[in-house]
């Protein structure tokens, strides 16, 4: 099979004018307090770590489900991974709970906490619990460094 040339395609990189301003990710201190949630959501239980910035907001999420090695806790993982980058890079809890919030899948159901009684998914649990826990706070200004890209 002959070879291609692809050297007249180029990549479509932004010159100087078109660059956006992007929000520098802000890594969270070696050392961090942190709340640890127990959960069950339709009969699975798991638990909810939030890792804190010094100033108590949200910047990294973990969740530890009992079926470890499951394609439900590696899909956990993966959430968790996704949502702290967007905190870290500064989307703010209320604009993250937004898009993760009413996402339905399995498990769902009823849940053990009486403030939220059933969820559409584990997903959409954790984002009604950080809506409820910190969706009032908005980032403070030592997260919200900018740099050119």
């Amino acid at each position: 099979m002959p070879r291609v040339s692809r050297s007249h395609l180029k990549p479509n990189m932004p010159n100087e004018s078109q660059s956006k301003m992007i929000v520098a990710r802000q890594s969270l201190p070696d050392t961090r307090n942190s709340i640890t949630h127990k959960f069950s959501v339709g009969g699975h239980e798991g638990y909810l770590t939030i890792g804190l910035y010094q100033d108590g907001t949200p910047g990294e999420i973990f969740i530890k489900i009992s079926k470890e090695g499951s394609a439900l806790s590696g899909m956990c993982q993966a959430f968790c991974r996704a949502f702290s980058l967007a905190i870290q890079h500064g989307l703010t809890i209320k604009e993250a709970v937004i898009r993760f919030k009413g996402m339905r899948f399995e498990p769902h159901g009823y849940t053990s906490n009486k403030d939220i009684p059933e969820a559409d998914s584990i997903v959409d649990y954790v984002a009604k619990y950080l809506e409820m826990h910190f969706g009032h706070i908005q980032k403070s200004s030592d997260h919200d460094t900018l740099r050119r890209a």
